[in-house]
C-alpha cells in the first residue's frame, strides 16, 4: 500500500512544474503577467499546498480507498473460486444424475421386457389350458353322445322287440288274410313312427 502511494505522489509531484514551466513559456511569449509567470513565492507556496494534499489525500484518503479496492479485489476472486467451485460441483451432480437416469431407464427397460416375457408364457399357458379344456369338453359331449345314440338303438331295438312280438301275438290269435296282414303291418309302423316322434320331442 506505501509503494502504491509512492508511486501516486511520483506521478502526481512533476504535474505543478510541468504547469509552472508552461505558464512561464506563455507569459513570455504574450509578455502579460499569468499566474505561473515566475513568481517563487507564488511556486512555494503552490508546491506546499499541493504537497499538503498529497500527504492528507495518501493519509486519509488514498488507504481507505486502496483497502476497499484490496477487499474488492479479493471479493471478486473469492466470488470467482467460488462460482468455479460451484460449476464443478454441479457438473459432477449432473454428470451423476444423468448416470442415475440412464441407469433407471436400463432398469424400466428391462422391467418392461420381463413383463412381455411374462404376458407372452401366461398367455401360451392361458391357451394352452383353454385347448385342452375344450378337448376334454369335446370328448367328453362325443362320449355323451355316443351314450346317448347307443342307449337309444338299444330302446329303439327293445321296441322293436316288443312290437314284433304284439305283432306275433295278433297273428297268431287272429287268422290273418291279405288285408288285415296289410292292416297290421300299418298299424305297426305308425305306432313306431308315433314313438320315435314322442321320443324326439
Amino acid at each position: 500500500m506505501i509503494d502504491r502511494t509512492k508511486q501516486l505522489v511520483l506521478m502526481v509531484l512533476p504535474a505543478p512544474v510541468l504547469l509552472f514551466a508552461d505558464g512561464a513559456m506563455a507569459a513570455a511569449a504574450e509578455d502579460s503577467p499569468g499566474l505561473f509567470t515566475g513568481n517563487l513565492g507564488n511556486i512555494i507556496w503552490t508546491l506546499i499546498t499541493f504537497l499538503a494534499v498529497v500527504f492528507v489525500l495518501g493519509k486519509f484518503a488514498w488507504g481507505p480507498i486502496l483497502r476497499a479496492l484490496q477487499k474488492r479485489e479479493e471479493f471478486i476472486g473469492d466470488s470467482l473460486r467460488q462460482a468455479k467451485e460451484d460449476r464443478e460441483q454441479a457438473q459432477a451432480q449432473l454428470k451423476e444424475y444423468t448416470e442415475q437416469l440412464d441407469k433407471a431407464r436400463a432398469d424400466a427397460s428391462a422391467i418392461v421386457d420381463e413383463g412381455r416375457r411374462d404376458a407372452e408364457v401366461v398367455k401360451r399357458r392361458i391357451s394352452n389350458e383353454a385347448r385342452a379344456e375344450a378337448d376334454a369338453m369335446l370328448e367328453r359331449a362325443k362320449r355323451e353322445i355316443a351314450t346317448a345314440r347307443d342307449s337309444a338303438v338299444k330302446e329303439l331295438y327293445q321296441l322293436t322287440a316288443k312290437l314284433s312280438t304284439e305283432v306275433a301275438a295278433r297273428v297268431i290269435r287272429a287268422e290273418l288274410d291279405s288285408k288285415a296282414h296289410e292292416r297290421l303291418i300299418e298299424e305297426s309302423i305308425e305306432e313306431l313312427a308315433r314313438l320315435r316322434e314322442s321320443r324326439d320331442n
